[in-house]
């Protein structure tokens, strides 16, 4: 007995020795995430045309859009007189972009299950590896669920064993649809059955026993809607095929990532969540054989109903999606996702919100509520358009839509109050779409966008040479600009109203919703900044991320889908918001809360709504949502490196606020136009260079303006060896070193050289699932005049230290209510306070004269 022990203890060791020493050969920017099961966890794999959704115990369910094939999915082992259920045995989770592994472990076998989807087939494969001792047998289960996608309907439907194919046949009266589940050594068939004395629900087969060593065994599952004939040519296909079709689909998302935008990060963390959401991004374009092609929201497991998560198309959801995906270069994802949505506007010009994916099969468009029932996919729709056609020069699509550009403004302008701004009040839901911070009469959020979407609106038009509408447009969005910021400012408490109410009352409620207008830099500097800093508390912000709403405000619950939740979209949102307005600490803390969620949860995704109270995805999330993944790239691409294209300026600018520690970073495949240029960062104690290196034919300019301190002199700028005119551009949080040159074959090395850089760095990390914040909320800096002093505001949990990295500490001289360490850190201690759950504290930096 004791041998035996023995030799399982070190089949065990040596078995998780080989696993780490696989994660650890995956190097930096691996693609490949592996971690021990997580029953609860969601495990999507997904194609354009088709789905598994299930969780990490390996219970799947099966879709080929719009029809759902069959809900828990199990297997069952059979060995030695025993059935052990899979999930009992899960014991690792290995995610790729085009598949997913789930390894189930015995005393004497090893099975490993490869769930793929092809990119883009209607259907999938589960490739079962099998490595026993002893005979085993794999039985797979699974409740037979056909029908269409809510909320459309079937009818009676059937299924039936296919010997010939040795698959179990699912079909209805009409013919029409049909859906195929099998293997090439299935056998033992048990279907679904019911009579008057008794019932299952579950249909099965076995696989043949493999009686020792290894054996390959394939469940293939395929559909169709145009009848048996074609869902059958299409499972003959995987069966045969499936082994090039994973290559295929491995190297169509390898591609991918190619002809983005690529980065090389210092920190491996954020390269792998900056690829991984660029991953997610693609995963949400769908093709819908009755609809077309867009973009979805997300997914979820449907269980026994017929909605899996947000798997269907919705109008705002592509639009701040698109952003990203122009960031990323990806512009043809974007003109898919505008194009299908366009499609759909309705004859008044407003932009729908959201589209079944069983719509054709009902009156959609009249008999249901879901439609249109959102005011801010309209505005969004202009900025987007407007977003596409800059960065891309694709004028002609732009030319193209203009009708429809036209037709959602005029329909904007019908939803304009006294005032001039869009409102929600008889138009549709802004962000908020119900609980108790409704009703209003509209929201900042939606006001803003409206008064963006005329910025938008006039560059349109001055690309498509309407000169005299450009110039009428543009004269609105001045006088509007300003009177936003005045009707929504509330200077008795400095901050932002959530919204008018409707006696035309600013509802003082702050909110994360405030840094919507800020992405687009349209609120006061000055009263941006009193915004940000309210929001950057610890009431506002989470280690997980930003709650719609202040945990102080007497109708906040953490559960509050609208009223107490974190989202990341929020978090992006105020992310690419405070790098705006220069606010770069409590920034980078957004994005780092994002991004650091590719490790958690669903792996390689991102979650759509966590609890305000705990990091927790809420019990009605969708794990993978594809605009939390947008909001990984927008915070990191528009905020963190500034970076913007414009086609028809020939232009590219690169704005960074980097981490003060980061000494290197790279950005490949940038294009405008033709040309493609590939950034290089460096930096020292005393210089940073940046290197710009183009292929292909066209004019190029880029502008660079890096973010310095306060503190930090600009001594020289170089290029190539040469002087370099450039201008100090100063606010009230930093500095930026501005110059503007033409990109030219070979060497564009632009070399900036400093005294008294200085800098100061936090990395959060997320904490335990089911964890409160525990984190260090940065919410302040200022500079005396002289330079020569900080004064921070931070906010931590009392009895708790904490440690912000320093960029060149031997310029401090001393410091008041922190510590600088022998290790070069800034240790500051928050004082025990039984009274609250965080505390605020004031540090000040002295420095040394020069």
């Amino acid at each position: 007995m004791l041998g035996q022990r023995f030799k399982r203890l070190t089949c065990c060791v040596l078995f998780a020795l080989v696993a780490q020493f696989a994660m650890a050969q995956q190097g930096p920017g691996s693609l490949e995430l592996s971690r021990t099961a997580r029953t609860w966890e969601f495990l999507p794999v997904v194609g354009t045309r088709a789905g598994l959704f299930g969780n990490e115990s390996g219970r799947f369910e099966a879709w080929a859009y719009p029809l759902k094939i069959f809900r828990d999915f199990h297997l069952t082992f059979h060995v030695d007189g025993r059935a052990l259920p899979a999930e009992s045995l899960a014991r690792t989770v290995t995610v790729r972009p085009e598949s997913a592994t789930l390894i189930y472990v015995g005393d004497s076998f090893r099975v490993k299950e490869t769930l793929l989807v092809p990119v883009h087939e209607a259907g999938a494969v589960i490739v079962l590896e099998i490595d026993t001792a002893q005979p085993l047998e794999i039985e797979a289960g699974f409740v037979g669920d056909f029908a269409l996608e809510w909320p459309a309907a079937m009818g009676g439907t059937y299924a039936e064993w296919d010997a010939t194919r040795r698959a179990v046949v699912f079909g209805e009266e009409t013919r029409k649809f049909a859906a195929f589940v099998g293997s090439a050594t299935a056998g033992d068939v048990h279907l679904a059955y019911e009579t008057n004395y008794s019932s299952s629900n579950e249909t099965s087969f076995r696989l043949g026993v493999t009686q020792k060593g290894r054996e390959t065994k394939a469940i293939v599952i395929a559909a169709s809607v145009a009848g048996r004939e074609d869902a059958q040519k299409t499972y003959e296909h995987l069966a045969s095929s499936y082994e090039q079709l994973q290559r295929d689909s491995a190297e169509y998302y390898r591609n991918y990532l190619a002809r983005t935008v690529n980065l090389e990060l210092p920190d491996n963390s954020l390269q792998q969540a900056y690829d991984w959401a660029r991953i997610s991004l693609i995963q949400g374009l769908v093709t819908n054989p009755y609809l077309g092609t867009g973009l979805v929201a997300g997914y979820r497991t449907s269980g026994v109903s017929q909605r899996p998560g947000f798997a269907w198309f919705f109008g705002r959801d592509s639009l701040w999606t698109s952003f990203a995906l122009n960031a990323a270069g990806d512009y043809s994802t974007t003109r898919t996702a505008l194009e299908f949505i366009s499609k759909y506007q309705r004859e008044d010009g407003k932009i729908p919100h959201e589209i079944a994916q069983g719509a054709n099969f009902v009156a959609w468009f009249k008999d249901y509520p879901y439609a249109y029932a959102s005011a801010d996919a309209t505005p969004l729709f202009i900025i987007a358009m407007k977003d596409y056609a800059m960065q891309s020069g694709d004028v002609e699509f732009a030319r193209e839509k203009w009708d429809r550009v036209w037709k959602a403004y005029q329909f904007l302008r019908s939803t304009y109050d006294a005032r001039g701004f869009a409102q929600n009040a008889g138009v549709g839901h802004g962000w908020v779409e119900g609980g108790p911070l409704l009703p209003v009469r509209g929201e900042f959020y939606q006001s803003g966008l409206g008064v963006e979407a005329l910025r938008s609106l006039a560059s349109l038009a001055g690309l498509l040479g309407k000169d005299d509408l450009k110039k009428e447009v543009a004269a609105e969005f001045e006088r509007q600009k300003p009177a936003l910021d005045e009707a929504f400012w509330l200077p008795a408490t400095k901050s932002y109203a959530f919204a008018l109410n409707q006696n035309n009352q600013r509802v003082d409620e702050p909110s994360v919703l405030s840094t919507v207008p800020m992405w687009f830099g349209l609120p006061d500097a000055g009263h941006a900044e009193e915004m940000i800093t309210r929001l950057a508390d610890a009431d506002q912000e989470t280690d997980w991320g930003m709650r719609i709403i202040s945990s102080h405000s007497k109708v906040y619950d953490g559960s509050g889908y609208h009223f107490g939740a974190v989202w990341p979209l929020f978090t992006g949102w105020a992310s690419v918001g405070e790098y705006r307005y220069h606010r770069e600490l409590p920034a980078y803390s957004n994005l780092r809360a994002n991004a650091l969620m590719a490790n958690e949860g669903s792996l390689g995704h991102f979650t759509e709504v966590l609890s305000g109270d705990y990091y927790q995805g809420f019990s009605t999330s969708s794990p993978h949502q594809i605009w939390s993944a947008a909001m990984v790239i927008s915070p990191i691409l528009r905020g963190l490196f500034g970076l913007q294209t414009d086609v028809e300026k020939h232009e590219i600018t690169l704005a960074p606020h980097v981490p003060p520690d980061w000494t290197s970073f790279g950005i490949r495949n940038v294009h405008v136009g033709q040309v493609s240029v590939d950034f290089q960062y460096r930096k020292t104690r005393d210089s940073v260079t940046v290197e710009a290196t183009r292929s292909g034919a066209g004019d190029c300019w880029v502008e660079i303006s890096p973010g310095f301190s306060l503190r930090t002199k600009v001594v020289s700028v170089e290029m190539n060896g040469r002087p370099l005119p450039f201008k100090i551009q100063v606010n009230d949080e930093d500095q930026h070193v501005a110059m503007r040159f033409p990109v030219r074959s070979g060497a564009n090395s632009v070399v900036i050289r400093v005294q008294n850089d200085f800098g100061l760095t936090l990395a959060n990390e997320l904490p335990a699932l089911g964890s409160t914040s525990r984190g260090l909320r940065m919410i302040s800096n200022s500079w005396n005049p002289a330079r020569d002093q900080l004064r921070i505001e931070v906010s931590g949990v009392p009895g708790m230290n904490y440690e912000l990295g320093v960029w060149n500490p031997e310029q401090i001289r001393s410091v008041d209510g922190g510590v600088l360490t022998k290790q070069g850190k800034l240790r500051i201690d928050i004082p025990e306070d039984k009274g609250t759950e965080y505390a605020h504290q004031t540090v000040v930096i002295h420095f040394g004269k020069e």
